[in-house]
């Protein structure tokens, strides 16, 4: 198997994984944190990635999306938990490549630390010190790499300035680093254009900007060290041509005009986003309105706006 970089200069299309909780949900496995789920169910956690794998999925996540002690803390962990659950999760991905038979690479899942991450929060309610923020991410990532994944991946991040405290710690591994974030619809009162935003109110433009301002990162310019920029997930509750494969699709087109607006060399994109509108049914579990064939129905487009990874 090819080095993951050296995998990004060719042509062909990768395919990631999908969802990992609604997997275990699938299942029956209901837990505080999906992440325990490395050291309470391992076989379910081999199962699901072995199922991914033999579906023909180019790249496998870990089981870490909230692994970090600001999210286990809350599940009756604390942060010496951190190490062993990263490292069984990258652990089950390597026993389930074993079964199968068939190399995939490893992206070490890094998601958003719980609750307002903001540039100096302080402790406020509704935030989180950015210190603690990066002292949480830290522990993830070094478990990551010392297990070794073969690219880190942050997922979900609704706060660009939080990713470049990640990408800033990320960046000291070595490893490639791809940035995914979570946007929602907005229109602008005076234009009318329709720009995506995080719940922050961050767009590709703005997650641009602040990567390259170097204000989490002594100075240095971030996106030097993003090797993948995209974004997952996304639903808009009452917008279905912004949900799905039709918001993967619009942003992407954005993601990628805004690297032509700042003048950036071309990075691969990367986009994952849920199979439509979450509902629940009359189990209260919770459901997407878009099937496999009709997500599929959207996939030329999408590629043809130069998603590469997806």
């Amino acid at each position: 198997m090819k080095p993951f970089l050296e995998r990004l200069s060719d042509p062909k299309l990768m395919i990631y994984d999908g969802g990992f909780g609604s997997e275990l949900f699938a299942e029956g496995i209901e837990l505080t944190n999906s992440a325990l789920a490395n050291e309470l169910h391992p076989e379910a956690v081999v199962a699901i990635h072995s199922d991914y794998i033999e579906s023909g999925a180019d790249v496998v996540g870990t089981n870490t999306f909230v692994a970090s002690e600001l999210h286990l803390e809350m599940a009756g962990k604390n942060k010496s938990d951190v190490g062993e659950i990263v490292r069984s999760a990258v652990q089950h991905v390597k026993t389930a490549i074993g079964r199968i038979g068939r190399d995939v690479y490893i992206a070490g899942s890094i998601g958003p630390a719980p609750g307002a991450i903001e540039a100096d929060t302080g402790d406020t309610d509704f935030g989180i010190p950015n210190q603690a923020v990066r002292d949480a991410h830290q522990r993830v990532i070094h478990a990551l790499a010392e297990e070794g994944v073969h690219f880190l991946c942050l997922e979900t991040i609704f706060s660009a300035k939080e990713a470049a405290i990640v990408v800033d710690i990320a960046r000291k591994t070595g490893l490639p680093i791809a940035v995914n974030m979570t946007y929602k619809y907005t229109k602008d009162r005076k234009t009318r254009e329709v720009v995506y935003r995080t719940d922050w109110g961050h767009s590709a433009a703005d997650l641009l900007d602040i990567l390259s301002q170097g204000e989490f990162s002594n100075g240095h310019n971030l996106l030097d060290d993003v090797h993948i920029l995209g974004l997952n997930c996304g639903a808009e509750s009452r917008r279905s041509e912004h949900t799905g494969m039709p918001y993967a699709i619009n942003g992407i087109r954005q993601l990628s005009q805004a690297m032509i607006d700042h003048g950036v060399e071309p990075k691969r994109m990367m986009a994952y986003p849920n199979a439509g509108i979450p509902l629940l049914d009359k189990s209260h579990r919770t459901y997407y309105t878009q099937g496999p064939e009709e997500m599929l129905s959207d996939l030329d487009r999408l590629i043809s706006e130069d998603a590469y990874l997806v």
